[in-house]
């Protein structure tokens, strides 16, 4: 039994908290947690936590339908739980709590930091035609390829040596060469015909260095077209990562324990300390004794961003590994179901393992799980830590190749939804997190847990 402690709950996954309970050998602290008939959440700690270690356990996933007025249904989602989650943390400080610790099983918005920049491919440049142009350095010869063979990632964006402010125009006239010819007499001409110069270097309209645009940067069609927005990149998107971080600070929190963050380096966000925990060692220990001939499976990344999640857990168990690339080069970032994929490894006549943090829709590891299945697998396993599911996320996955789909019990798996869902088996991963709590409250180490 751990002393001096307090576990409060919150709506999203009640379930989760009883079982953290038993093992701390501690009864949940009673609070008043609902809505005003206006929408406005109320919250009032019943329990005293002056001086205790108060831990607030609020997951996030899609809440139950609840009626609505006139009859329509309304779903209670993170938003709502993130708003009961800071006004318990600061009830607790305000009552003058030695510590708040929020549990967050899975964090939210942890996936939106990566939104605006998500790759869709490099857009080819349309002009030149991909030849090659000699410049001299240092009086030798050198080779370079003209824009056409390069991306805009890989162009310099700033001017670099013998590399022109301006490649050259919009039909492909070398811009050097043609202001070099132009000084020694000759004329402005290219492939399309004489240009007509719209400016003289030295105003009089004549008799100077003609120059083919404005001698400002900002004037310059060429400098406007290239701050276009390029393709994967959304503008003005918000990232919400941070602020989510910043408004559990201001709230009150004083420590962060979460599960599997999809990106690690999230926790550079906060100013507190965030303890990290990971269901590894339950994935193994599932495969281990749940999947027969377990050491001829192969361990499969969906995606490439999983990869050293998947490779970790492969290396471990001493298993072969997998990836499976999703290519958007030829689509837009909004046309996310139409990207190809394409498998880097051999699968054939061999178990699969499908390894990620998080499915929402079940769109990526049912496209997977196909994808397999046509290059031989015998059978299929997607083994996740988060189990969102949202939308048709379950008749997708009834409708799929999956054999078997394993998640964690850090989202609220409730019994229509597991019978809803024959393929589904759920891991219990409320003694980690009960072991994480005792540890943080007695000042011991966190990392042995997983060594």
């Amino acid at each position: 039994m751990v002393r001096n402690i307090a576990v409060i709950s919150g709506n999203s996954h009640p379930s989760f908290v009883d079982s953290l309970c038993i093992r701390l050998g501690v009864a949940p602290s009673r609070r008043v947690l609902n809505k005003f008939s206006s929408g406005e959440t109320r919250c009032e700690i019943e329990d005293s936590v002056r001086g205790k270690d108060v831990y607030i356990v609020q997951s996030f996933g899609v809440g139950p339908e609840t009626s609505g007025t006139g009859g329509s249904c309304v779903i209670t989602g993170p938003n709502d739980y993130f708003i009961e989650l800071c006004i318990m943390i600061s009830a607790c400080k305000t009552g003058s709590a030695h510590r708040v610790t929020a549990v967050l099983p899975l964090f939210p918005y942890s996936r939106q930091p990566d939104l605006p920049y998500a790759k869709a491919g490099a857009p080819l440049s349309a002009r030149g035609t991909g030849s090659q142009r000699s410049v001299g350095v240092g009086g030798a010869a050198a080779s370079v390829s003209s824009v056409g063979d390069y991306t805009f990632e890989s162009v310099p964006a700033t001017p670099a040596t013998n590399i022109p402010r301006t490649e050259g125009l919009e039909d492909g006239t070398d811009l050097e060469k043609a202001m070099a010819k132009r000084k020694a007499g000759g004329t402005l001409t290219s492939g399309s015909g004489t240009h007509t110069p719209p400016l003289t270097l030295n105003g009089s309209g004549g008799g100077g260095g003609v120059f083919p645009f404005t001698t400002h940067d900002y004037e310059n069609p060429l400098w406007i077209a290239s701050m276009k927005p390029r393709a994967g990149y959304k503008q003005w998107v918000a990232q919400a990562g941070s602020l989510v971080a910043d408004l559990l600070t201001c709230a009150g929190a004083d420590r962060v324990l979460t599960c599997d963050l999809h990106e690690s380096a999230y926790q550079g966000f906060f100013d507190i300390p965030v303890d990290n925990l990971y269901a590894r060692p339950l994935l193994k220990q599932y495969i281990q004794h749940q999947i027969e001939n377990y050491k001829d499976a192969v361990i499969v990344s969906p995606d490439a961003g999983g990869a050293k999640r998947a490779t970790a857990i492969a290396d471990s168990l001493g298993l072969a590994f997998a990836l499976i690339h999703k290519e958007r080069r030829p689509t837009k970032i909004t046309d996310r179901q139409k990207a190809t994929m394409m498998l880097v490894g051999s699968v054939a006549n061999r178990v699969c393992i499908l390894v990620d943090d998080l499915a929402d829709t079940c769109n990526t590891i049912t496209r997977a799980a196909k994808l397999l299945k046509r290059e031989g697998a015998t059978a299929v396993y997607a083994l996740l830590t988060h189990g969102v599911l949202s939308g048709d996320a379950i008749a997708r996955i009834n409708a799929s190749a999956l054999d078997r789909v394993i998640v964690t019990n850090t989202v609220d798996q409730d019994k229509d939804r597991r019978a809803a869902c024959p393929k589904l088996e759920v891991l219990d991963v409320s003694s980690m997190f009960a072991e994480a709590i005792r540890r943080v409250h007695h000042g011991e180490s966190i990392s042995v847990l997983f060594q």
